[in-house]
C-alpha cells in the first residue's frame, strides 16, 4: 500500500470523526456549535460520510484511484475553505446558495471554522499532485 493510499484511509477515519461530532455529548455547545466554533448539520454530516466512503474506496482500489481522490477532494475542500473566508459559508453543503454572504472576515473564529477544509484540502491536493502512478 502506497503513501497516497494510506492517506486516503486516514481521510476515511478523519471524515467519519467529523461526521460524528454532533452526536458525541459535550462536543457541541448550547447553540449547536462544535467546539464552540462551527455548526454542522445533516447536510455536512452526509457530505463527510460520502467523502469518507469515497476515500475508503479509493485507498483500497489502487494508487490511481487514490491519486484521483486526493486531487479532486483536495480541490473541492480547499476551495470550500477559501469560500468560507469570503462568504462565511462553503459551497459543498450549498451554504453559499442558501445563506446571505457574511462578507470577508479573517477573525479567529472564521479562521478556525475554515482551517479543517483548508488543511485537509491542501494536504490532499499536494500529495495527489506529487503521487506517481505506473
Amino acid at each position: 500500500m502506497t503513501g497516497a493510499q494510506k492517506l486516503c484511509l486516514f481521510y476515511f477515519v478523519a471524515l467519519m470523526i467529523a461526521a460524528s461530532l454532533n452526536y458525541i455529548p459535550g462536543l457541541t455547545d448550547e447553540d449547536g456549535l462544535a467546539f464552540g466554533i462551527f455548526a454542522l448539520d445533516i447536510y455536512d454530516d452526509a457530505l463527510h460520510v460520502a467523502s469518507a466512503l469515497w476515500a475508503l474506496a479509493a485507498g483500497l482500489i489502487s494508487v490511481r484511484a487514490a491519486k484521483s481522490f486526493l486531487i479532486l477532494f483536495g480541490l473541492a475542500y480547499l476551495g470550500d475553505g477559501v469560500f468560507g473566508f469570503f462568504t462565511g459559508y462553503g459551497f459543498l453543503d450549498l451554504g453559499i446558495f442558501t445563506n446571505e454572504s457574511l462578507g470577508m472576515d479573517f477573525s479567529i473564529f472564521r479562521v478556525l471554522a475554515n482551517l479543517p477544509h483548508l488543511a485537509l484540502g491542501g494536504l490532499a491536493l499536494l500529495v495527489g499532485l506529487r503521487t506517481k502512478t505506473a
